[in-house]
């Protein structure tokens, strides 16, 4: 069922013919090259046929063809799309392929109505064996890997600790402790014992508390979508097989014919193989009568036997064969995705650059970093890289570029370290060399060693005030950043903390060398370069001071000061005509009125997103949930009448235009309120979008 639901969610049917509309000249980051996305109305067939897969499977009917329609088109969308990797994405087609070969439409199934032997029979072991190693694999391995030095040190998952979710542990313990102990060693240890706590009978209850808490917790916390709902739904799993019996047979008489059958006890199956009865007293022999004969394990049972254990083996050793295929390694190992590393590594982008130049003519030129691509993972990843440079090569002709070279200066942060280039910014990325079993020989290496600065990072931020910013660089020797300062950032330094640096003024065209503990001013407007010129790396740090968002600031201080003394009385003064809206408000004529003063349009635009704000937190639970639903609900209803679009235009061939566009138009529609995405209202009022 969950399955059923994520497939118009975290799969994409909702959205599906943005990703896939047809001639959109988009670069996409498969698995294997040859794999190629089909016309878009075949995409939603095969994400209905997805669908009815994941529904068959639910309901148990046309059980092994549901299975098979099911992993078949799920793999298909799932090697399509490098960029939407994740773990539990991974796990769910893992799950799928399980199913696929087990027995599970024996119990309350629309098989076992058409077929009686398979109506309530016997399970094998081997099942639920893999199904609860599988779910213990998650759970212990992703443990293991935060045993890493980042994880066990709190820096990978260092903002969690400010969540409203942390808040009651506020009441008791300083942050820091939150975060060191709540949310980085209470994850590890969870991780850890969770899969041997929910093994044994003693510990069970206590395993279903924790884990359960758990889960609910990270739904709130990361936008993972039905991962969390789908690990509750396996803990059942680690109970003894017959608990659905135990559960439904505390239900009252009157509804047991709704419900799942509690009787007559399950018959035997020729999937399983039964011992011997023991012999010993009258009472024994009497329950050997009724249990079933006794097998020998034919060469179906021994082959399903070898290749549980064999699965089992091999699913221990992925997350650790990153050895063979060295190519998807970069400063984190292997393709993200199986390696159960779940929130281990947190990144963050300082500067991005593409540069080409026309191999013809030599002309230099720049890109907008994620031109002709939907996602920003490229920017992480080593083969993504050379995918997104390969297909940049194949489009920039049409623009009169060609043969063109491509480099790539990108900048990352993993975990609160500097900020630094991950790939060598001088290699052309278009004619470079990639092999999935070879090292990346463009990869630069992460500067471990500059690690133990992160604790002075923390006591350098605390000296500064609210409006000042920093920013930690680390860069290579031989190398250079060319950097842009916006004027908005009136009051920009640059200080040595490792190394020697030249600083170049491009304008001014003069060269300033610094050592460490050295400063100097950089002019707002202007471009200059920052050359490391030591033998080893060099380390330097911005502080900035957006001039423009602080002045903008003490003005909104001010006119908020006014507005409450109108509304109070004690401003006896009439107010100009360019400040009147502070009384009358702002409605939509007044939003192009010349007459009104830009900086108080802006103040009221901000008093109406932050009410709006403040109102949908303080929304009781009831209103929260319908707004919930309703989201879901448009989500979801427009998924299906786009694929009920697509599949009519494969069967009858496409309408007219204007009626196309009616259609689509209608499965648009949403509630009238939320015709402005609230996301984007929060994401102004975070980012200042309106300077």
């Amino acid at each position: 069922m969950l399955m059923a639901l994520d497939i118009t969610q975290e799969r994409g049917l909702s959205h599906l013919d943005y990703k896939y509309l047809d001639g959109a000249p988009v670069c996409r980051f498969p698995l294997f090259n040859f794999l190629k996305p089909l016309p878009m109305d075949w995409m939603f067939f095969v994400y209905f046929v997805m669908f009815l897969g994941a529904v068959g499977i639910m309901l148990g009917c046309f059980y092994r063809l549901a299975c098979l329609m099911f992993i078949s088109t799920y793999w298909y969308v799932f090697f399509l799309d490098k960029t939407t990797w994740n773990n539990h994405s991974y796990l769910y087609g893992l799950i799928g392929f399980q199913l696929t070969l087990m027995d599970a439409n024996r119990y309350w199934s629309l098989d076992g109505l058409r077929n009686p032997r398979k109506r309530n029979a016997h399970v094998p072991l081997w099942n639920y064996t893999m199904l609860r190693t599988q779910i213990f694999i998650v759970y212990f391995i992703a443990g293991v890997k935060k045993l890493d030095a980042d994880w066990v040190e709190g820096y990978s998952m260092k903002y969690l600790a400010h969540h409203w979710l942390f808040e009651p542990f506020k009441l008791i313990l300083p942050v820091e402790f939150i975060n060191l102990m709540v949310v980085h060693g209470g994850g590890l240890i969870l991780d850890l014992t969770a899969g041997y706590l929910l093994f044994f009978d003693a510990t069970r209850p206590v395993a279903f508390f924790f884990v359960s808490y758990f889960h609910c917790m990270n739904s709130q916390l990361f936008s993972i979508g039905m991962f969390s709902y789908t690990m509750l739904a396996t803990s059942p799993l680690f109970c003894y097989p017959d608990w659905p019996r135990c559960f439904f047979g505390r239900f009252p008489e009157f509804l047991q014919p709704i419900l799942p059958f509690i009787s007559p006890p399950p018959i035997p199956s020729s999937s399983c193989v039964y011992p011997n009865p023991p012999s010993g007293s009258g009472e024994q022999q009497e329950e050997a009568h009724a249990a079933p004969k006794p097998t020998t394990p034919s060469f179906k049972h021994k082959f399903r036997a070898i290749f549980t254990i064999l699965y089992i083996m091999e699913q221990f050793f992925l997350p650790y064969s990153h050895f063979i295929t060295q190519g998807y390694n970069n400063w984190t190992n292997g393709l993200y995705g199986y390696s159960w590393d779940m929130m281990v590594h947190s990144r963050s982008h300082q500067h991005v650059k593409i540069t080409y130049t026309d191999g013809v003519t030599g002309d230099v030129g720049y890109l907008n970093p994620g031109v002709f691509t939907q996602s920003r993972r490229w920017k992480d990843h080593g083969d993504m890289l050379k995918q997104y440079a390969t297909c940049l090569s194949e489009n920039l002709p049409r623009f009169n570029i060609s043969d063109p070279e491509i480099y790539f200066d990108i900048w990352v942060s993993i975990n609160d370290r500097f900020q630094q280039r991950i790939f060598d910014p001088r290699v052309d990325i278009v004619k470079a060399d990639w092999s999935p079993f070879q090292t990346n020989s463009w990869l630069m290496p992460l500067l471990v060693d500059l690690s133990p600065w992160r604790t002075k990072f923390e006591a350098i931020e605390g000296t500064l005030d609210n409006q000042t910013e920093v920013v930690f660089i680390a860069d290579f020797p031989g190398l250079y950043l060319e950097n842009y300062v916006s004027e908005d950032l009136g009051n920009t330094s640059v200080q040595v903390l490792v190394g020697q640096v030249n600083v170049e003024m491009m304008d001014e065209k003069k060269n300033y060398s610094l050592q460490p503990g050295e400063k100097m001013q950089i002019p707002a407007g202007a471009y200059h370069k920052v050359y490391t010129v030591s033998e080893g790396p060099s380390c330097y740090m911005y502080i900035y001071v957006n001039t423009t968002e602080a002045e903008l600031q003490k003005n909104f201080t001010k006119l908020s000061e006014l507005q409450e003394k109108v509304r109070n009385g004690t401003e006896t003064e009439p107010l100009p005509p360019e400040l009147q809206p502070l009384i009358t408000g702002l409605d939509d004529q007044d939003s192009d009125n010349s007459v009104i003063d830009p900086v108080v349009r802006l103040f009221l635009k901000r008093q109406e997103r932050m009410q709006e704000v403040k109102k949908r937190r303080e929304a009781s639970l009831i209103e929260r949930f319908q707004r919930f639903a309703s989201k879901k609900y448009y989500s979801i209803r427009r998924g299906f009448l786009m694929t009920a679009i697509a599949l009519r235009n494969l069967a009858v061939g496409l309408p007219p235009l204007e009626q196309l566009t009616r259609e689509v138009a209608y499965a648009n529609m949403k509630e009238p309120e939320t015709e402005t995405s609230q996301d984007e209202h929060l994401k102004d009022e975070v980012g200042h979008g309106e300077l």
